[in-house]
This record gives C-alpha cells, sequence and structure tokens, in this order.
C-alpha cells in the first residue's frame, strides 16, 4: 500500500477503525483535596528532680561507680549501633530512608519546573474563526509552539483548517494574526506564521529513543479557558495506531506512530507540546479517548520536524512517497505465508486489487516488485514498531534512501529516490 494509507491487516488484527479515538474528550472531574492537620506537638517540660536535703557519705562510692558503669555501658552500647548501621550499609536489607525518599520527589519535582520554565514561554493560543464556524462548530481554540524567533509555530491540521482568520496569543499577552504557512498531507500537523522576531522557541528533541515510563509533560490551553496549563506523566506507549475524529463525529481519520501518554490532554491541549525532563519537545498533542482516562496521543516529534524544516527553507510542505501497498510482516504473517523472514513489509496486492507498485513511482523506478520485503532503510530494521513509511517518514522528497529487500531467499540493496505523495495517489 502507499504510505500514507494504513496497512492491511494482519490475520486475527481488529480492523483499524474499532475502536475509534476522538481528538476531544471530556472535562475530568474535579478531585476531592484532602484536608490535612497539623499534629499536635506536646510542649510540656520534664519534671524537675527535687534535692535531697542531706547526703551521706557512703552514698557517694555508689554513685561514682554507677556512673563509670552507665558510661562504660553507653559506650558498648554506641559500639554496638555502630556495626549495626554498617551492616545495614553492605547488607542486603537497607530500607530507603523519609529523608531520601524526599529528595527523590524533590528531584523530580525541581526537574518539571526547569523543564516547563524552558518551554513555556514558547507556547502560544491558537483561536480559529470562521464563518460556519470551526469543524462544524463555533470559533475553536488550541494550542501551538514557536519552534523558531521569527515567527513559525507547529500545532494542530484540526486547529486550524478551514479557518477564515486565525489569531495567536503569546505568553506575554500579546496578541498577533496568523496565516496558515502548510497543511500536513499526512498527518494531523500544520505550521502557522506570525509577523514577529526575536521570540522565545522551544527546542526540539528527539522521539526516536523514548523509553516507556519515562516522564512525560504536556503544556497547553484546555478547555480554551486555562492557559499554560501543566499536566505530568509517563510515556505510556508507542508506535501507537488509531482513528481519530472531531468532536461533532463527522470527520475522522487514520494517525500511525503515535505517542501515548498518561499526562492529562483535554479539549484546548491540541498542537501544545509534549517535552521531557530536559525541556525538549518530544511530540505534538493531538488525541484523547473519549471513553477512557489517561489515554492521549501525540504525534511524534521525529515526524514534525521535518515539515518544520521545509517552512524555514521556505518550501512548500511536502511528504515523500515510495509508490507501494504493503503487508506488516510478523512471526505468524511469516507463518502462514512461507516466508523466509519473520520482520519487514511484504510488497503485496491490496484487497481492491490495484497493482502492488503504481505505474511510474519511485519503487517502480527503482525495480521493486510485488512479493519483494522490505526488511531496512539505511540499515534500520522495519518491523512492526516500524514499517516502511514511519521509516522513510524523516525524509523529504528527492531523498535518496536504500532498502534492503528479500527476494527469492536472497537480501538485496536496492536505491530509490523519494517522490512527493499524492494528494490522491
Amino acid at each position: 500500500m502507499t504510505e500514507h494509507d494504513e496497512p492491511a491487516p494482519r490475520p486475527g488484527e481488529p480492523e483499524a477503525g474499532e475502536p475509534e479515538v476522538l481528538r476531544y474528550g471530556p472535562p475530568p472531574s474535579q478531585p476531592t483535596r484532602p484536608t490535612w492537620e497539623t499534629p499536635a506537638w506536646s510542649g510540656a517540660s520534664p519534671q524537675q528532680a527535687q534535692p535531697r536535703a542531706q547526703r551521706s557519705l557512703g552514698v557517694v562510692p555508689v554513685m561514682t561507680i554507677a556512673l563509670v558503669t552507665a558510661i562504660v555501658s553507653g559506650s558498648l552500647s554506641a559500639v554496638a549501633v555502630a556495626n549495626l548501621m554498617r551492616r545495614g550499609s553492605t547488607g542486603a536489607t537497607n530500607e530507603p530512608t523519609g529523608s531520601s525518599v524526599s529528595q527523590v520527589h524533590i528531584d523530580e519535582s525541581s526537574a518539571v519546573i526547569t523543564a516547563v520554565a524552558r518551554v513555556m514561554p514558547a507556547v502560544v493560543v491558537i483561536e480559529s474563526r470562521s464563518g460556519g464556524g470551526v469543524l462544524g462548530g463555533a470559533n475553536g481554540t488550541g494550542s501551538g509552539f514557536i519552534f523558531d524567533s521569527n515567527g513559525w509555530i507547529l500545532t494542530n491540521k484540526h486547529v486550524v483548517e478551514g479557518a477564515d482568520e486565525i489569531s495567536v496569543k503569546l505568553h506575554d499577552s500579546s496578541v498577533f494574526t496568523g496565516r496558515v504557512y502548510g497543511i500536513d498531507t499526512l498527518t494531523d500537523l500544520a505550521i502557522v506564521k506570525i509577523d514577529a522576531t526575536g521570540l522565545p522557541t522551544a527546542t526540539l528533541g528527539s522521539s526516536e529513543e523514548l523509553e516507556l515510563g519515562q516522564l512525560a509533560i504536556a503544556i497547553g490551553n484546555p478547555l480554551g479557558n486555562f492557559e499554560n496549563t501543566v499536566t505530568t506523566g509517563v510515556v505510556s506507549g508507542l508506535g501507537r495506531q488509531i482513528r481519530a475524529g472531531d468532536a461533532t463525529g463527522t470527520t475522522s481519520e487514520q494517525l500511525n506512530n503515535l505517542i501515548q501518554t498518561d499526562a492529562a490532554i483535554n479539549p484546548g491541549n491540541s498542537g501544545g507540546p509534549l517535552i521531557n525532563s530536559a525541556g525538549q519537545v518530544i511530540g505534538i498533542n493531538t488525541a484523547v479517548n473519549q471513553d477512557a482516562q489517561g489515554i492521549g496521543f501525540a504525534i511524534p516529534i521525529s515526524v514534525a520536524r521535518p515539515i518544520a524544516e521545509l517552512a524555514l527553507a521556505g518550501k512548500p510542505i511536502a511528504r515523500p512517497w515510495i509508490g507501494v501497498y504493503y503487508k506488516v510482516v510478523d512471526a505468524q504473517v511469516a507463518k502462514d505465508l512461507g516466508l523466509s523472514v519473520e520482520h519487514g513489509v511484504l510488497i503485496d496486492k491490496p484487497e481492491s486489487g490495484a497493482p502492488a507498485v503504481f505505474a511510474g513511482s519511485p519503487a517502480d523506478q527503482a525495480g521493486l516488485v510485488e512479493g519483494d520485503i522490505v526488511v531496512a532503510v539505511d540499515g534500520d530494521a522495519v518491523d512492526e514498531d516500524h514499517d516502511l513509511s514511519t521509516r522513510v517518514l524523516p525524509h523529504v522528497p528527492g531523498d535518496t534512501v536504500t532498502l534492503s529487500v528479500v527476494r527469492d531467499g536472497q537480501t538485496l540493496e536496492i536505491v530509490v529516490t523519494l517522490g512527493t505523495l499524492p494528494e490522491t495517489p
């Protein structure tokens, strides 16, 4: 299949349209705040011992002996305690102390605070207006972030598509008129330009080496009323594939290779940055599951970076294209079809019966044929989490890539010059 179409479902795999994930979810309920009470500490002084009126001389030696005994006993106890502490520091059992747990919390909070301080000045509020409303509704509000100081902003396509007028509110409350520079034909991304210079920017990080469980921080304008809202969570999943629709349920599109996070994402967060603990953007918040809690999605920054670079170079936004239909290969597919490898993508006809390779496409010109299995792009493995479209997505039309192709049991290296993804291939 073409890189922008969804892969054919594998045996036993649910249809791509089930379930559908909406970009907009219901506002979260307000949690009940716990009541904390200060513990009462006793301030009473210990009773003072009353002195005896007289002391006999015979008592003094006894007191002296008792005092010496107490000193010796105390010294031995101190040595024993020290030995126990020394054994505890090297033994298998070493429970964390309250102070060490507190320090972990302080470090985590400090990381979030520092990361947010770096990115927050670059986060903007985007309001879209049109004669008939945005996406069938009233005026729309979303988020975005400045990635270049000369007024270049990344946001979601569904935030600005079809708008007659766009206003951009910066962190310092200044407002600019925005224009849509370009809309991505492949993902829910758009680039907005405002006439301003010297603006604060967010640093683009990398989404290539994300790990499950790492800190994820979302910044945006939820519900259109709560600017500069920060929510935290973790990277919950990678390489997710969903169908995303608007609030009216009238439109729907396939979104691939998404980051899943449990950082709270609500209406108005769309287009805002998802950042890591270093204050680098790792994704663009785009969708939330309406029927679940703590399931949101973001487009990886590695997907957005190529169109940002095209915009800065003054080029129109375009996506790379190879021109094939394919089926993702895993162990079960390999067994069912008798393939010699258990990963990659099999160039194959779609259910419509169309040719597996588009006539005149880059794939056709490079000599790819039906039945070829692409197992790597530029040495990077093609598999379930990184299919062919994912591997070529960071490139731009005109780039050349080397495909490792298994054909009749032999591995070939085929160089392909990427074309431009047609709007209606």
